[in-house]
């Protein structure tokens, strides 16, 4: 399988065209995974188009790719969102670069009202920033034509207003529903799955998650960590979507 590089702008470049590899995505082509002249490789934009190319020139600060071939991979619909609760240590970005290795659409850190870790306005920023670089390095690793949008902090009152235009599905341990058991297709609505942090999600949250018209629902009989909750969920809604 031919190398994958990421754009930093959107492109319209087609076959006969060529696109430069900039900053640091230049300097990992020729430096780190050293690309040749002549060698083929694939370079997206993360919004959908897909190039074909070989390298033209190769330099540390600059690497010029000539297409050959250009598709444009429609958006995924309905659309999948992962909710991750702010999480101490790096459990929550553990959570959040295997949902983009695994196919996510977006991710939305929540404050939850038991998150151990709390973002003030600017760690919220650098929290975004940090989990964006995150999101970045796994679709490309994944070979992701769409990389997935990180939305700004949410509220839990944020998380309601999403969860009553959404197919909201809250992982949660007493939750009556499997989640295998959930019927998804024919919903056009973006599939939210909501994670907890390390302590579970508060009983006045679920509640009002509820009263928005979320379904709490189990993974099996055990109880995962927030950091493999999200990516186990995803995999099944993939299958239930017939993405997989």
């Amino acid at each position: 399988m031919a190398l994958h590089f990421v754009l930093d702008e959107p492109t319209d470049a087609g076959p006969g065209d060529a696109v430069a590899l900039t900053g640091a995505e230049a300097h990992h082509a020729a430096a780190v995974r050293r690309v040749r002249v002549g060698e083929e490789v694939t370079v997206g934009d993360g919004r959908g188009a897909w190039l074909t190319g070989r390298c033209e020139s190769v330099a540390p600060r600059e690497v010029v790719v000539r297409i050959d071939s250009r598709t444009d991979a429609a958006p995924p619909r309905p659309r999948v969102v992962l909710v991750q609760a702010l999480a101490k240590g790096d459990r929550d970005e553990l959570a959040v670069q295997a949902a983009t290795e695994l196919g996510i659409d977006e991710i939305v850190p929540w404050q939850a009202a038991r998150s151990v870790s709390r973002w003030d306005a600017a760690k919220a920023e650098k929290g975004r920033a940090r989990w964006a670089t995150i999101v970045r390095e796994a679709a490309k690793q994944a070979h992701r034509a769409w990389i997935p949008d990180v939305s700004p902090l949410a509220t839990t009152r944020d998380l309601l207003r999403l969860a009553e235009a959404s197919r909201t599905l809250v992982l949660e341990p007493t939750g009556v529903a499997r989640l295998t058991n959930v019927e998804l297709a024919g919903d056009e609505r973006d599939v939210l799955l909501v994670v907890g942090p390390e302590g579970g999600i508060a009983s006045d949250e679920l509640a009002e998650l509820e009263a928005a018209g979320a379904t709490l629902v189990r993974l099996g009989d055990s109880v995962l960590r927030t950091s493999t909750a999200g990516p186990a969920a995803l995999a099944v809604v993939s299958a239930s979507l017939g993405r997989w």
